[in-house]
């Protein structure tokens, strides 16, 4: 069957497995017969081919609660539980996942994979700054336990890793514990770049950041912005709510999506935000997962798909170079109306994982020809202010531009080696970065 990730782009046809048991996986990947590589697929929410391959093993029924302990505040699931789940299941109990990203239905095994961030890196790092420990399947058959102490090496080219070291089935979660899930949000427009970065220097105290930017806008309003903070309110709700909105029932004609409509729907949502708006109550699905309530929304791009182009620059060359890359996108007329801005805290010590201290701006792109040239000249410009690209949104990189940003990948393949000596583990992005 014909596989893609989120963005839709790029298509292969593979042989999509799903195993029903921990042992299944076992006995599959122990197949010698079984001659292409393989990958782990969870919610196919990563947006690039990080999760294509000639046999893709679906985690969806790895999906069991283990235990849960609302004494120590963690939880142990199977690697295939959604995020929408968890939240489910432990919002009654006043605890809350530590670090989401903006959908709910990544798996667990896959935020691992990606060492997914949310909007309050600056304050509690990433999704594996919370993870105790997880069961790896390797491709020897062997199931080892990783931590921080235990299989250390493996626990750090695991952790953002995205699927290249082995099956992930199980992990153990450190939750935090919430006055409740009601969100006190409070926005602030700001008239360009500059403006929207003081603000959220300004406002590093809030333990939930992120900023809508327009990425159209040009001379003095260049990179104007909506910043949201948000904290957890004393008094709401404890009680998990999954909100019902409106479907994309087919692609939509990717000619509705231009610079001209662009710049229309952005000018309309900037005026609408415009005011400061003080303390507002919303229920925590609207906040963290605007998108989840509009179901098959990367429809919207149109049959060919899209690109979400994810970044991140040091805070010493941030504020020249997002300007820079933000001027780019805005004389070529390309950038959609999702564009969001976030300041992440230290990087941790996982090998390919992508957060380091500064500024991370994502802008998706309509998948078409003339949008590559643009993509390369944004490459450029990341490399030339030390920055990198994630690997989770990632469906185009060239193994130069990664090799040159992640520094820490020659030690990763020499885990990868000692962890799958036969490469069994690939995907059509590792092969494409040449790690494997």
């Amino acid at each position: 069957m014909q596989l893609h990730g989120w963005g839709r782009f790029p298509r292969k046809d593979a042989d999509l497995l799903e195993p029903s048991s921990p042992e299944s996986f076992l006995e599959i990947v122990s197949k010698k017969e079984i001659a292409g590589p393989l990958i782990a697929r969870g919610g196919g929410r990563s947006y690039g081919d990080s999760a294509l391959a000639d046999t893709v093993l679906s985690s969806r029924f790895l999906d069991s609660f283990l235990e849960i302990n609302s004494t120590n505040n963690t939880i142990r699931c199977g690697a295939g539980v959604s995020m929408d789940t968890v939240l489910k299941v432990i919002i009654p109990y006043g605890l809350f996942l530590p670090v989401l990203p903006g959908t709910k239905y990544v798996s667990v095994g896959g935020a691992v994979a990606a060492d997914i961030h949310g909007k309050n890196h600056h304050r509690d790092g990433s999704f594996c700054d919370h993870v105790e420990r997880f069961s790896l399947l390797l491709a020897s058959g062997e199931t080892i336990e990783c931590s921080s102490i235990e299989n250390k090496d493996a626990f750090q080219a695991t952790c953002g890793g995205m699927g290249l070291t082995g099956v992930i089935l199980e992990v153990t979660l450190k939750l935090e514990k919430v006055p409740s899930v009601t969100i006190k949000r409070k926005s602030i427009p700001a008239a360009n770049l500059e403006e929207c970065m003081d603000l959220i220097e300004e406002n590093e105290g809030s333990k939930h950041s992120v900023a809508w930017v327009d990425c159209l806008a040009k001379g003095e309003e260049l990179g104007r912005s909506v910043l949201h903070l948000a904290e957890h309110s004393e008094i709401g709700t404890r009680e998990y709510k999954l909100r019902k909105g409106p479907s994309i029932p087919f692609s939509i004609p990717s000619f509705l999506i231009n610079k001209f409509t662009t710049r229309l729907f952005n000018n309309s949502l900037y005026k609408l935000r415009k005011q400061t708006t003080e303390g507002r109550s919303v229920n925590y699905d609207a906040y963290f997962f605007p998108l989840d309530n509009i179901r098959n929304w990367n429809r919207l791009y149109g049959g060919k798909g899209f690109i979400q182009y994810q970044l991140v620059l040091p805070l010493e060359s941030a504020r020249t170079g997002l300007r820079e890359i933000i001027d780019c996108v805005s004389e070529s007329g390309k950038g959609s109306f999702i564009s969001v801005l976030k300041k992440f805290g230290n990087k941790n010590e996982n090998l390919l994982s992508f957060p380091i201290a500064g500024y991370t701006l994502s802008v998706d792109f309509k998948n078409e020809k003339k949008v590559f040239p643009l993509l390369k000249q944004l490459d450029e410009i990341v490399l030339a202010n030390n920055g990198r690209l994630y690997l989770a949104k990632d469906s185009r990189m060239s193994e130069d531009v990664f090799k040159a940003s992640y520094q820490s990948w020659e030690k990763f393949l020499e885990v990868k080696k000692e962890l799958d000596p036969e490469c069994r583990f690939a995907s059509l992005q590792s092969t494409r970065l040449g790690l494997t």
